[in-house]
């Protein structure tokens, strides 16, 4: 037995990716999917910290906003940003302004420009656990919020100066970024179908 639902075109898919139309597409084109690249995991893990304490559709509504407020998410870019822009960011109603996140984002930009390119993606990756030895999660109830290895994570990036990334951050990061596949085992998506 599953907890995987039918969507409205019939196939199956995690329950939580049938409430909104932006949740179908995300859930099938871009969650569980291997994201690479130091830019494009420094954008999820932003994102992912914007997250935390609010739904995700409401980060996955303003990511466009999100995206032209910090530059398309280049490390580099927001890394020379300023006080000024910190204040426009704040001010811009296109992102979420809570400036602890914000904040958070320009240190990490910063942070992350000190490293060697691809040093990001290879430090992210190392985590993913082999998924020989991760059964198909049936229902939702199989799906952890933690695991060793986001907490592995999680601490590593704070080690190396970065912010805003507990645990259950670094998991859903784990998660959005396809270190892990926790689409259910009867869901449309799983293993990227």
């Amino acid at each position: 037995m599953t907890d995987a639902l039918a969507g409205p075109d019939g196939a199956l898919r995690c329950p939580w990716a049938l409430s909104t139309e932006d949740y179908v597409s995300y859930h099938d084109e871009e969650w569980g999917r291997p994201v690479h690249g130091d830019d494009a995991l420094y954008e999820r893990l932003c994102l992912e910290a914007f997250q935390s304490g609010l739904s995700w559709i409401t980060i996955l509504r303003r990511r466009p906003g999100f995206r032209i407020a910090f530059a398309d998410f280049k490390i580099a870019s927001v890394a020379a940003f300023t006080d000024a822009d910190k204040e426009r960011l704040l001010a811009d109603a296109g992102i979420i302004r809570n400036r602890a996140k914000i904040e958070a984002t320009m240190a990490n930009a910063r942070a992350l420009a000190e490293w060697a390119p691809g040093e990001l993606d290879e430090l992210i990756w190392s985590f993913a656990p082999d998924p020989a030895g991760r059964p198909a999660p049936k229902s939702l109830a199989d799906v952890p919020a933690v695991t060793d290895e986001s907490t592995a994570l999680s601490k590593a990036l704070k080690k190396r100066g970065i912010r805003f990334v507990g645990p259950t951050t670094a998991y859903a990061l784990m998660q959005a970024c396809g270190l892990v596949d926790d689409h259910l085992t009867d869901c449309v998506a799983r293993g990227g179908r």
